[in-house]
């Protein structure tokens, strides 16, 4: 089995040892989400179509699945058939039809049940949009103070941002109505990527607990007047380039003295 602690472990572990920490259990249900499962099936996958294996517990239907494929075994007793599935996208199958699922069952301390309900609250927080409004900055301030576990969460989906942005930098905004708010201005995005790194940014602030609309997001280019100030009194975060393609060496036949071309 698994000897190093998972990302899931982790946020189990940190589940458990606060039960009444509602950002410890939002946590988790966040890295659930972000995680890719191996979904214990009934038989092998014929083309797109899976037929999860299926238990009742009590009055309650349960899918199982586990966040490494060694402990798939633990749990049947040997070779399965499984999928590999992404939670958020498992959840979404899961959470119309009332089914449960079964987190590493049998595969150490983190085995968990995530009732049907915990599920319908995942898909409906993942699914929720930002919403758009229209106002006029004034002016931008260094930000103010803001949870170290915001911070951390929108560094962390930054991370993963990689190739969709150049850099995001975090302010006050003052606008023109008197409201001061913080503010996200992300530089150098395609247009369509400003949606799926607006709805990224919402999910940073929903798992860390913070108030829906406490973080505004702009998206902003090179060329744009508010720019020099924002970097200058901005806490910068930084997204990564987009990953390189792998480099392929062509090498003219013959040219390797230690690979002599064949002769027929």
């Amino acid at each position: 089995m698994t000897d190093t602690q998972t990302p899931l472990d982790r946020a189990f572990h940190a589940m458990e040892a606060a039960p009444d920490d509602d950002l410890a259990r939002a946590r988790y249900y966040e890295v659930l989400a972000d995680t890719e499962l191996f979904l214990v099936l009934r038989e092998e996958p014929s083309g797109d179509q899976i037929a999860p294996d299926v238990f009742d517990l009590g009055d309650q239907t349960f899918v199982v699945a586990f966040d490494a494929e060694d402990r798939i075994g633990h749990f049947t007793g040997g070779p399965a058939p499984y999928a590999a599935i992404s939670g958020r996208v498992l959840a979404g199958m899961l959470a119309p039809q009332g089914i449960g699922l079964g987190i590493n069952l049998e595969a150490g301390p983190t085995s968990f049940l995530v009732p049907p309900e915990a599920l319908v609250w995942l898909v409906e927080t993942l699914g929720a949009a930002p919403q758009e409004t229209e106002a006029r900055i004034v002016t931008v301030h260094a930000p103010g103070p803001l949870p170290q576990a915001v911070l951390d969460a929108l560094a962390t989906r930054l991370s993963r941002a990689a190739g969709l942005a150049q850099a995001a930098f975090l302010v006050e905004a003052e606008y023109d109505s008197g409201a001061r708010a913080h503010l996200l201005a992300i530089l150098g995005a395609e247009p369509r990527a400003h949606a799926p790194l607006a709805k990224t940014v919402a999910e940073a602030l929903t798992f860390s607990g913070i108030e829906a609309g406490a973080l505004d997001v702009v998206f902003i280019e090179g060329d744009d007047p508010r720019l020099p100030t924002i970097t200058a009194r901005g806490m910068r975060l930084d997204i990564p380039p987009p990953a390189e393609p792998p480099k392929v060496e062509r090498i003219a036949p013959g040219s390797d003295p230690d690979k002599p071309p064949i002769l027929r």
